[in-house]
């Protein structure tokens, strides 16, 4: 039988140069506290003995601090890389984080059906941003306790947020299709389903039967409905929130005899799926049906498109500064929103 081997430690380092623990710990972490000719002789005798530095793990729990902070997405984690909103949001969240020496974890919510995943409850982080979520509550409470700041994009009596008002985002965009004169309103909304497009007229009820809408979602609808008294009021259900989506939400309402002169998109990536699917039908945006969408991607400029512009990058900035800073004194921040109306929009058709 071949010889077992044992692990390298650095008390086997210390050993083995004859000198303290500490000494070799400062190696790796304190190095101006030794003399370069130390310091390069405890390297030396490490790469001869096989030893590649102390435990990344053992030095977070010694110091009670990772320097990471959890991104939790809600489905595949490769959402994160093809929704423009995500990405400048990391984009701002990543930048600010930087600032204290930290890192990113992007951790993937499991989903409903999962009966064992600890993933979140897991992670070694310092603090954790949440998206919407369903069902992750326990694993958050249990981080909670173990200490991690949680910062929420949505408002939350418990934790730090940064976030938007969204029902006044709704209203800015229904007080604009009132006064074009439109009467007829279609509003894509992702629902995280594999159903066909499901199309109802609206009623914050019934809303609720069909889906277990987001609380964004069901603001943004609500306000948009506040502004449009007498209006008929359509929800197209999306598959998700993404383009394809859009374009296949926007066929199911536009392929029909009495089509709405307006089609409102929850987010401006399911709104460019709209306008796909208008473009395909040879209407105009604009003039033969007006696009809405929300958040203000650079897609939505570039092609004209109508859209509540919100601050994302800023916005991730501000989360990872509460999710690094715990001394930052305002804890629950909700940010500016502008209608921004471009060439998408126009008055409702009269035929």
């Amino acid at each position: 039988m071949g010889e077992k081997l044992t692990a390298v430690t650095m008390k086997t380092l210390a050993n083995k140069l004859g000198v303290s623990v500490t000494t070799v710990s400062n190696a790796y972490s304190k190095p101006d506290r030794l003399s370069s000719e130390l310091r390069d002789q405890i390297l030396a005798t490490a790469k001869d003995l096989g030893y590649c530095g102390p435990s990344a793990a053992g030095r977070a729990l010694r110091s009670g601090k990772t320097d990471v902070c959890g991104f939790l997405f809600r489905g595949g984690i490769s959402s994160a890389f093809s929704d423009p909103y995500s990405i400048m949001l990391l984009a701002g969240l990543s930048e600010a984080v930087e600032v204290y020496g930290a890192s990113v974890l992007l951790l993937r919510a499991p989903a409903a059906d999962e009966e064992d995943n600890q993933v979140v409850r897991r992670a070694a982080i310092d603090a954790l941003v949440v998206g919407p979520t369903y069902g992750q509550e326990s694993e958050i409470e249990a981080l909670r306790q173990r200490g991690v700041r949680i910062v929420r994009t949505e408002p939350s009596p418990e934790d730090d947020w940064v976030t938007i008002n969204d029902a006044k985002a709704g209203r800015l965009v229904g007080k604009h299709l009132a006064q074009l004169g439109h009467h007829r309103i279609a509003v894509i909304a992702p629902a995280d389903t594999d159903e066909d497009v499901d199309v109802f007229d609206y009623s914050p009820d019934r809303l609720d039967s069909r889906i277990t809408p987001q609380p964004w979602e069901t603001e943004r609808v609500r306000g948009l409905w506040e502004k449009l008294p007498g209006a008929h009021l359509q929800v197209a259900l999306a598959r998700d929130c993404t383009r394809q989506a859009g374009r296949e939400a926007a066929a199911a309402v536009l392929d029909v005899q009495d089509r709405p002169t307006a089609i409102v998109a929850l987010s401006d990536v399911l709104a460019l799926g709209v306008w796909d699917a208008a473009s395909e039908r040879g209407l105009t945006p604009g003039r033969d049906i007006s696009i809405v969408g929300f958040d203000d991607i650079p897609d939505a400029a570039f092609l004209g498109m109508t859209s509540v512009h919100q601050p994302i990058t800023d916005k991730g900035r501000l989360i990872g500064r509460l999710a690094m800073d715990p001394d930052y004194p305002q804890r629950q921040i909700t940010l500016p929103v502008e209608l921004i109306v471009r060439s998408s929009t126009g008055p409702a058709p009269k035929n």
